[in-house]
């Protein structure tokens, strides 16, 4: 049984990826309502709808580092946080 922190956890986390998806869409200049976008959907690579690139990454981290003062700045630790949308929010809820 979830007790009453874990609820109000997950509408925290559940409103910081739709905050993150918005950000996303925004930053990187897509044409796609981010309420399109699936917690779990791949974010970069030739394979992934939105086709982020290493660009998109740096203007990614550059607004979390503006919005949240979260500095990402191992490339590596990056691409992996920015495996999807849930796992960045995990993380960027676990230091704020």
């Amino acid at each position: 049984m979830q007790g009453p922190d874990s609820n109000s956890q997950d509408a925290e986390l559940s409103r910081l990826t739709e905050e993150l998806k918005g950000m996303i869409v925004e930053v990187c200049d897509k044409d796609i309502a981010p309420e399109s976008i699936s917690d779990e959907e791949t974010l970069f690579g030739e394979t992934a709808r939105l086709e982020l690139d290493s660009l998109d990454g740096l203007q990614i981290s550059a607004e979390i580092q503006r919005r949240y003062g979260i500095r990402l700045s191992d490339p590596k630790e990056v691409r992996r946080l920015m495996t999807n949308v849930r796992t960045l929010a995990h993380y960027i809820a676990g230091r704020t």
